[in-house]
């Protein structure tokens, strides 16, 4: 009998800030430091928070990718990823209320395998679907852009 994943659940994360611009937090056994950099009065040991929450936005497309791909059996090889965020820094620096701070984003991802280029774009459509991260951009009102080609 194979086992069914659980479709909803709480994820549980623990975090400290080390200084008034570090924090660490420990997720699933890792531990992802959350820094500003030296410009900003940071150390520069990691990704600034806003810069955090974009890359995931490419991780997420690269996992759910793959994952479609294989469901479609469509071999898309690697993917490679160029991103342009439109960012209204006047929340951060305290300047007035943003409801929208990354106002656009634009991802071209490019695919490597030796899929067609329908194929590819099947594996777009199912990705948009699917990616937590696109969804909380698109749905925070970010006018999110990406792009799939053969490269």
């Amino acid at each position: 009998m194979a086992i069914r994943p659980k479709t909803k659940m709480t994820i549980k994360l623990a975090g400290r800030g080390t200084s008034h611009s570090r924090s660490e937090a420990e997720i699933d056994g890792n531990t992802v430091v959350i820094d500003e950099p030296v410009a900003r009065g940071g150390t520069n040991d990691g990704p600034s928070p806003t810069a955090t929450a974009y890359a995931a936005l490419i991780g997420c497309t690269n996992v759910i990718g793959h994952k479609c791909a294989h469901s479609l059996g469509i071999d898309i090889g690697n993917l490679a990823f160029d991103m342009e965020v439109d960012f209204d820094r006047r929340g951060v620096l305290l300047m007035e209320e943003v409801d929208v701070p990354f106002t656009a984003i634009r991802l071209a991802v490019a695919a490597d395998g030796p899929c067609t280029e329908e194929e590819l774009q099947n594996v777009a459509a199912e990705t948009a679907k699917f990616c937590a991260i696109s969804k909380l951009f698109e749905r925070s009102g970010t006018d999110l852009n990406i792009t799939w080609r053969k490269g």
